[in-house]
């Protein structure tokens, strides 16, 4: 299993594409991608490049963890 290379939100820049949102969740870059089609992922399309805004990332992690409380 593949692991982070970031150990704080701190460390990563403003927006993330595919290989930084695949390194920061310790995911192979092909997953990244797909995960960036998915629908609610906040993924912001620019002509034809796609960017995760840093926030929107962090929110999104928290919510589809429930805040990193196990059910």
């Amino acid at each position: 299993m593949k692991s982070s290379v970031y150990k704080s939100y701190d460390e990563l820049p403003l927006f993330l594409n595919s290989d930084l949102v695949a390194k920061t969740l310790g995911i192979a870059p092909s997953s990244a991608y797909e995960l960036m089609h998915e629908k609610d992922f906040p993924t912001l399309h620019i002509n034809c490049r796609m960017v995760v805004p840093k926030e929107k990332f962090i929110q999104w992690v928290e919510e589809h963890t429930k805040g990193g409380e196990r059910a």
